[in-house]
């Protein structure tokens, strides 16, 4: 036997309650969207953080490339001037801050130097990293040459360019890029400036520079979105 309720047609919805539940539909769907593109960064392969760090004579800033509170590089802006300044010398130096991590590097005149890597280039296993710090550039004068000096390494005076990165977290081996812009004086007080770094989060897998795991703005959310833009 049928029920009579099953012979009923199908009910109409008012027009104002057929609009309410088709702005419902796409809220919900918006929302959904939004909450799978916040989620993610934290599936993403590479791990990004814009920042506008200087660094200015005799101080150091800190590099902590898989943000576990523990630094992994710092960079250091040594400034040297003896006596009444006869001789002057100042440096940027790349120090790796365990026993296992490495920078990209080359010697040159008996001195270790960090490699000034374009955007594009790959950092892993095939590069070539140095034990020890690295000076990324140096400058300086001797007396009676002060108005010549001297400014060597590959950072001298450039713009959007990349440390190599080679750490480890825990006991397996991962790769990153920091940015810098940088400047050498000749009379020693060199500058320069933070702009940005990541980390490959596989371990043992190649990260190229310039990398930022697919777009900034998540990476933002994801790792400190409180940050300040840089200028």
């Amino acid at each position: 036997m049928t029920s009579a309720s099953s012979n009923r047609p199908p009910a109409k919805l008012s027009t104002t309650v057929q609009k309410r539940l088709n702005a419902y539909t796409l809220a919900a769907g918006a929302a959904g969207v939004s909450v799978l593109a916040l989620a993610q960064p934290a599936g993403a392969k590479v791990v990004y953080k814009r920042v506008n760090k200087s660094i200015t004579p005799n101080n150091t800033i800190s590099l902590d490339l898989n943000h576990d509170h523990h630094a992994d590089f710092n960079i250091y802006d040594s400034f040297t001037c003896t006596s009444f300044c006869e001789y002057v010398e100042g440096a940027i130096t790349a120090i790796p801050l365990r026993a296992a991590n490495r920078v990209r590097g080359y010697a040159e005149f008996g001195y270790p130097f960090a490699s000034a890597l374009m955007a594009g280039v790959e950092v892993g296993p095939n590069a070539k990293f140095f034990t020890g710090k690295k000076y990324m550039v140096q400058g300086g004068y001797d007396q009676g040459t002060t108005t010549v000096g001297t400014c060597f390494g590959a950072w001298d005076n450039v713009r959007q360019r990349f440390l190599g990165l080679k750490f480890k977290i825990g006991s397996e081996t991962h790769y990153g890029w920091a940015r810098f812009n940088a400047s050498c004086a000749k009379n020693g007080e060199n500058t320069g400036v933070l702009t940005g770094y990541a980390y490959e989060t596989i371990a043992k897998k190649p990260i190229v520079t310039g990398d930022t795991g697919g777009g900034e703005t998540l990476g933002r959310l994801a790792h400190g979105a409180h940050e300040r833009t840089p200028r």
